[in-house]
């Protein structure tokens, strides 16, 4: 099972996670968002990971030309799309980068779901909806909903998860899927090194016992 760590900003962020050993790391590089940091930020804190564990920069809505560069600048594996990118900017980030291209979905409905899958993207993240948020509002997502839709996309599951909730969202994922995780591994709004380790061995412990 995949895991994502997202909203990492500083550099004992990075070590929690090299120690941890996630398979992605996430940085928000949208702007106006309480986690995030900027292209230059980034690529510090990238020099520092470990090169199992890959980047993905999460946007929104900017141009593929600041996503080609900025991915390029920081060395991302991933740009996630939490915006109102559409297939055809998909085609176009493709042509600028040659980073793998994820778009979330803010799930109400399973047509939210089926039109992120129509987008060609890589990897979708199916988080919580918000009328006035575009993520990381801390919300659960309807996982029975999502449980209920077949994707011909892989996704990482988003919104509210935390240790307390963890393995009944595991229980759901398809083969090849994950969890997207950011505030449930923080205390007071900063990463905490102790929810990151029971985070991760709750995930080792399902993995082991599939």
């Amino acid at each position: 099972m995949l895991i994502k760590l997202c909203g990492m900003r500083r550099p004992q962020d990075i070590g929690y996670a090299n120690d941890a050993k996630p398979d992605f790391i996430g940085f928000i590089l949208a702007e106006g968002y309480r986690r995030t940091i900027s292209a230059e930020q980034a690529a510090e804190l990238a020099a520092s990971l470990q090169s199992e564990i890959k980047a993905v920069g999460v946007f929104i809505d900017q141009s593929p030309e600041f996503l080609a560069e900025t991915a390029e600048k920081i060395g991302l594996y991933a740009v996630q799309l939490h915006g109102n990118e559409d297939a055809d900017y998909i085609s176009r980030l493709r042509m600028l980068t040659k980073a793998k291209i994820w778009k979330a979905a803010r799930v109400q409905t399973a047509e939210d779901i089926h039109h992120a899958d129509s987008l060609g993207a890589d990897m979708l993240v199916l988080d919580s909806f918000s009328p006035d948020a575009n993520g990381g509002t801390g919300k659960v997502a309807d996982w029975e909903l999502i449980k209920s839709v077949r994707t011909n996309t892989p996704y990482l599951l988003a919104g509210g998860i935390d240790i307390n909730n963890i393995e009944q969202a595991i229980k759901i994922l398809p083969p090849g899927c994950g969890i997207d995780i950011s505030g449930g591994t923080e205390t007071d709004g900063v990463k905490d090194p102790d929810k990151i380790k029971a985070i991760m061995n709750i995930v080792r412990k399902v993995d082991k016992d599939v």
